[in-house]
């Protein structure tokens, strides 16, 4: 409840009763159902905009003298310089000032303007930027020329101000001041942009020998490997070979330590790969590989499988492919060095590396005796990779490469023929042990072969085979008594298999054939033992 007092002529004032005002008094909500038609803020929003009275601007003011032109710049003046006196430091009044003059074509008001505000803050590079292109822009050239000079002196360090200024100079074709500026700005050291900048500058004037000596300066102001790539491009685009040749190893002398030493390496070898210098690359690649930190070194290991893969021969690519399981386990154990599955794959793949190495040493001379201790390289070989590391299609690779490797003509290794084919009645590839032992035979038919091979057949119970190989035995070697002796060793052991046969169609004839053999081979007491088991059989 509100009361107040009012005046009156006759009582002076109203009495408080006849001054009291009631407020309307709060009703209760009765019904909280919601509404039938729902009212979202957005549309309130949208109908308070639509109802809303357009706003009130002052009306457009038509200049017809020169009086009225005075009092409007007289009365714009007056408002800029109070928003200058109110916001000192506001860069944006200022500008507005300026260009309002600048569009008052008052280009001595302008420049002012300008130099008040640079005395406020003449390390905003955007007023000296925004001063230079009004200059410019109403082609005052030697005032644009005066406002670069004062801002690249007072602030060398702003790259911007030496690009706008260098662009006006050539724009104008004063080529000569253009590269006069450079020159000024490369004394301050800037970044590489600003010397390649220099560089391309002096290309577009088709300027190669000045754009090398930037190049050489700018490797001495920043020897980093982009740096040098950069050169080394640029001899290339001139064809000059041996000059790029020259910059890459320049920068391997130098730089070979450095953190992105592989970006070095890779272009490199790149370079070599592409002017047919498979040979300088693969070194190249290689000479990376070793003195690259396994931890920085993974495009060189990738670009040099992919280089293996397109110009290297199987060795190669093995080469490259084990080097980058080498730097995927290094990565891994590194990571995570309580992982010893992946210690085991390390060393396994360590001692396959020392024996590839080991086997490369192939003899120089074609002499057995050169070779007897080599081809236990290859034994070794062929056993790890079959018992430690388990690699059934490695080890047969290496019995493979091991065989082809021995110059059989001259001599050969029985020893490796049969643990060739033992390996391969291991794996139950009967088939390819046979294959093995037939060429064996076809190639060095050594006593030992025969033995072993009629030995296996005999187990297998192919007597056909054993047949063919003893003939073939005895074609080889005629004059062996062993090999006669074994071969009628068969046939007697063939009937005394027979004979222990508990069910046969025909026995008589069996029995018949062997007591004839018998008598034939003049083995009398023989006989007479074959009659007495006949006998307490029937």
């Amino acid at each position: 409840m509100v009361s107040y007092k009012r005046s009156d002529p006759t009582l002076g004032y109203l009495t408080a009763k006849e001054t009291e005002v009631k407020l309307p008094r709060a009703s209760r909500v009765k019904n909280k159902t919601p509404a039938p038609l729902q009212i979202t803020a957005e549309q309130i929003l949208r109908e308070a905009r639509e109802h809303q009275e357009s706003e009130i601007r002052p009306p457009k003011q038509k200049i017809t003298d020169s009086m009225e032109l005075g009092e409007y710049r007289l009365c714009q003046r007056k408002e800029f310089e109070d928003l200058i006196r109110r916001m000192r430091w506001d860069v944006s009044v200022w500008v507005k000032y300026a260009r309002w003059e600048e569009s008052q074509n008052d280009f001595r008001r302008a420049r002012s303007v300008w130099e008040r505000a640079l005395e406020v803050d003449y390390k905003n590079h955007t007023l000296w930027l925004k001063y230079a292109e009004m200059e410019m822009k109403n082609k005052f050239v030697n005032h644009a020329r005066n406002v670069w000079e004062r801002a690249v002196a007072l602030l060398p360090r702003v790259d911007h101000l030496w690009y706008k200024y260098i662009h006006m100079e050539e724009m104008l074709g004063n080529v000569a001041g253009a590269r006069q500026v450079y020159e000024r700005w490369m004394q301050w050291q800037p970044d590489q942009q600003g010397w390649l900048s220099y560089i391309k500058f002096e290309l577009r004037y088709n300027e190669i020998d000045r754009a090398r000596a930037i190049y050489e300066r700018f490797l001495q102001c920043h020897p980093k490997i982009e740096a040098w790539i950069h050169y080394a491009k640029f001899e290339m685009k001139n064809e000059e070979i041996s000059r790029v040749r020259n910059c890459y190893e320049r920068a391997v002398s130098k730089l070979a330590d450095d953190e992105e030493a592989g970006k070095l390496f890779v272009a490199f070898a790149e370079f070599e790969e592409k002017r047919k210098e498979t040979e300088r690359a693969r070194r190249i690649y290689k000479f990376a590989l070793d003195n690259v930190p396994k931890a920085r070194a993974e495009e060189v290991y990738k670009k040099y499988v992919a280089f293996e893969k397109q110009h290297g021969d199987k060795g190669g690519i093995d080469d490259a492919i084990v080097g980058k399981r080498r730097f995927q386990y290094e990565d891994e154990v590194r990571k995570n060095p309580l992982n010893y599955e992946t210690w085991f794959d390390y060393i396994r793949l360590e001692e396959s590396m020392v024996y590839e190495r080991a086997i490369a040493n192939v003899p120089p001379g074609e002499e057995k005796r050169y070779w007897q201790r080599y081809i236990y390289l290859w034994i070794n070989y062929a056993l790890y990779e079959e018992l430690d590391a388990q690699d059934t299609e490695r080890t047969r690779d290496v019995y493979r490469e091991c065989l082809k490797l021995i110059p059989h003509d001259k001599f050969s290794f029985a020893k490796i023929w049969l643990l060739a084919a033992q390996f391969e009645i291991r794996q139950l590839n009967l088939k390819g042990a046979r294959q093995i032992l037939g060429n064996a035979i076809g190639r060095a038919p050594k006593d030992e072969i025969f033995k072993k091979y009629i030995e296996i057949e005999l187990q297998l119970g192919d007597i056909d085979r054993c047949r063919k190989l003893y003939q073939k035995y005895l074609e080889c070697s005629p004059e062996s008594c062993y090999a006669w002796t074994k071969y009628a060793e068969l046939e007697r052991a063939i009937f005394e298999l027979a004979t222990t046969q508990c069910v046969l169609d025909t026995p008589e004839l069996l029995w018949k054939a062997y007591i004839d053999f018998e008598i034939a081979e003049g083995e009398f007491e023989n006989t007479r033992a074959l009659y007495e088991r006949l006998l307490d059989r029937t």
